[in-house]
């Protein structure tokens, strides 16, 4: 399952689902500003709280997860989801 780690302007850490629900495309490719993530290819902007997209042409929401930061890593549990 592919999951994008993202840290935004403020230093916080996410991790949302890496495919944009409007094409196969791997979001981990995109653009942070703020606290979104902006698909590369078709300029959809994901909210890395929630996963809804903010802009078209996504209409879908991509899945967040939650995460643990132990000693400076992060751990994601796939199967753990905190919005979708």
């Amino acid at each position: 399952m592919p999951i994008a780690v993202v840290k935004d302007a403020a230093g916080e850490i996410f991790a949302i689902g890496d495919t944009c629900t409007h094409g196969d495309i791997s979001l981990s490719e995109g653009f942070v500003e703020d606290d979104t993530l902006e698909c590369w290819a078709h300029g959809s902007k994901f909210s890395l709280t929630t996963g809804k997209p903010l802009t078209l042409p996504a209409y879908e929401p991509v899945p967040v997860y939650a995460i643990e930061i132990v000693d400076g890593g992060v751990f994601i549990d796939p199967a753990v989801t905190i919005a979708v």
